[in-house]
């Protein structure tokens, strides 16, 4: 394979070319004297892909403002360096509660990275925050929190005690989780700004990543949106349970490595709005479950949830609605909230057990074609409870092997201590374990308060057990059918050698001694066993009948290959010596030259 082209020295001189890397946007300042913009609230949550993040905020003023990016080892006794990159922010006014928020994408970022970062404009920056981002594909963990609901213990301060609890404890035990996931209610009120305060206070939720859920305590205002930006999100009336204006709503996705996550707002239901769902989370799976090896539903109301709101008319509605579609769809797992228990069930094909045989508890489960394991969080906060319900024969009634419980579920727990679900990612499997983050001691209001009148296992006639302890663990595996088979396929001899862009010297100075560089990149591909890149003899530039003194310089950065090779690129620099005693003829001065790409072993 040969290729030939004319570097070219231009007399004309150049107009200066700059580029900038894609992250770069320059920083924004406020115009004339208006005072410094405030900010509170600051909140990490997560991007559309693993190389995104959102910072969310609320502000005092509707200025010009940005997030400020850069890695943490850039920066300098904790000073930004004048490289960083800022993410210019949306800024929009608050519909409650006064002021405005603001919140940016940040895009681009790079694998196993340290970021520090800060929010608002040149001279009212936010404090320092920081997060990291781990490998953009493969195996992961994720960490999903049921209920906080601040406040509804009576008690804000104690609710947001134990929420900041089991986040430590959680982020503790698993500091290499990449996402943290709500199951909904963050708050009890849900336009009430302390305990929005209360939920936001620990730091945690600026250094890994919320991925939001709307919850029934949440929906009932705006400032559920004001704080949280979600990505790919579908605000279409459909998902919300009132006026788009005066309530939270929306349904979003996002892929993270090998798992397609879609949120669904629960709250906007009824046989039209339940199928409005069905259809959203469709064309997702449709669009974008080839992306993903694992599909994991999030939504408020748990249709399977072991409590007090098992068999509330809404979730006996979704119960209809919902689990024909997800196994149709191959969802594998879906975590919800709302019942302040924790539930696991068994693998269910259409509402039904796959395995007649499948036991109680059993630590590992085949979900078979078109199984889903439907997991209900317990409190995150300790701030409300409810207690397990007897099944009701005819509604969600008794499981056969287990008639205590109900009959999709494998495992129901209440035990009034905090606790939350880890869930790992890995190439052949999901494993989801409920980890105690309390006891009966403090942080635990429902607890403190006497709102509940015992604590610990077998309803309080065993001690409590130890933080960081399991209620429960799963090993899920889907369907396997093996079987040998062959496919094959034939690769035709291609020895490929493509040029960039041809390269210039720009213009030579007569009477001054200079050493002249360009470049260009040549794209190898190779199916030969080796391959050798070779250049003709660059002799000397010339112009007309007149040749350049000095000799051209060519060189590669690499020019062997033992095995194939798929677009290699290779640096291809030029060097031309020019000296003071040079004569130099007016024109432009080239030379033709024969790249070759070849081979001893096709």
């Amino acid at each position: 394979m040969t290729h030939s082209f004319k570097p070219r020295a231009v007399v004309a001189g150049l107009a200066a070319i700059t580029a900038t890397a894609a992250l770069g946007i320059g920083s924004i300042t406020m115009a004339g004297a208006q005072a410094p913009a405030t900010t509170s609230s600051v909140v990490l949550g997560v991007g559309a892909n693993a190389s995104q993040r959102v910072v969310s905020w609320y502000t005092s003023a509707n200025t010009a403002q940005s997030v400020q990016v850069a890695p943490t080892a850039a920066l300098i006794n904790g000073e930004f360096p004048a490289g960083a990159t800022t993410f210019t922010a949306t800024i929009a006014a608050n519909t409650v509660n006064g002021g405005f928020n603001g919140h940016a994408v940040l895009s681009g970022l790079q694998e196993n990275t340290a970021y520090s970062y800060r929010v608002g404009s040149e001279g009212s920056w936010s404090a320092t925050y920081s997060f990291k981002t781990q490998t953009f594909k493969g195996e992961f963990d994720f960490l999903f929190y049921g209920d906080p609901q601040i406040g509804s213990s009576g008690d804000t301060t104690k609710d947001g005690l134990g929420w900041e609890d089991t986040l430590k404890v959680s982020t503790a035990a698993n500091p290499n989780a990449e996402l943290l996931v709500s199951g909904g209610d963050q708050v009890e009120t849900a336009n009430t700004e302390s305990q929005w305060d209360a939920f936001l206070k620990s730091d945690t939720l600026r250094q890994y990543p919320w991925a939001a859920t709307i919850g029934n305590h949440d929906v009932g205002g705006k400032a559920y949106d004001q704080h949280f930006w979600t990505p790919n999100t579908d605000r279409s009336a459909d998902y919300y349970s009132g006026s788009t204006s005066t309530q939270s709503g929306g349904d979003y996705f996002y892929v993270y490595k090998d798992v397609l996550f879609i949120h669904l707002n629960s709250n906007a239901y009824s046989a039209a709005k339940d199928s409005a769902h069905v259809k959203y989370v469709t064309d997702t799976v449709n669009a974008h479950g080839s992306e993903a090896k694992y599909t994991v539903l999030v939504f408020h109301h748990a249709i399977y949830s072991p409590a007090a709101h098992a068999n509330d008319s809404d979730n006996k509605g979704r119960r209809q609605d919902f689990p024909t579609a997800f196994s149709n769809l191959g969802v594998d797992l879906v975590l919800a909230g709302h019942d302040h228990s924790y539930s696991r069930s068994y693998a269910l094909k259409n509402g039904q057990k796959t395995n007649a045989a499948e036991q109680p508890g059993a630590a590992s489960v085949v979900t078979g074609p078109g199984g889903v394991i439907y997991v209900t969080g317990n409190s995150a906060s300790g701030s409300k409870y409810y207690d397990l319900t007897k099944p009701v024969a005819g509604e969600f009634g008794p499981d056969p092997l287990n008639p205590n419980s109900h009959y999709a579920n494998s495992v129901e727990n209440q035990e009034h201590v905090r606790t939350y679900v880890k869930v790992q990612v890995r190439n052949d499997k999901l494993v989801v374990e409920n980890v105690r983050s309390g006891t009966c001691a403090a942080p635990n209001a429902a607890v403190e308060r006497g709102n509940v009148s015992w604590c610990g296992p077998d309803s309080g006639a065993t001690a409590a057990q130890p933080v960081g302890s399991v209620v429960d663990k799963v090993t899920i595996h889907a369907a396997e059918a093996n079987t040998d088979g062959q496919v094959g396929g034939s690769v035709p001899a291609t020895l490929s050698l493509t040029l960039g862009t041809p390269p210039t010297f720009g213009a030579f100075a007569p009477g001054v001694e200079k050493e002249y560089t360009a470049t260009t990149d040549a794209t190898v591909i190779s199916t030969a066993g080796d391959a050798a890149l070779t250049v003709s003899d660059p002799g000397h530039l010339t112009n007309g009948a007149f040749s350049l003194p000095e000799p051209l310089s060519v060189a590669f950065s690499k020019f062997a290959w033992t095995a194939p090779v798929s677009n290699d690129k290779v640096n291809v620099s030029f060097k031309q010596l020019i000296k003071a005693s040079d004569a130099l003829r007016t024109g432009a001065y080239t030379k033709s030259l024969t790249f070759t790409l070849s081979t001893t072993n096709p």
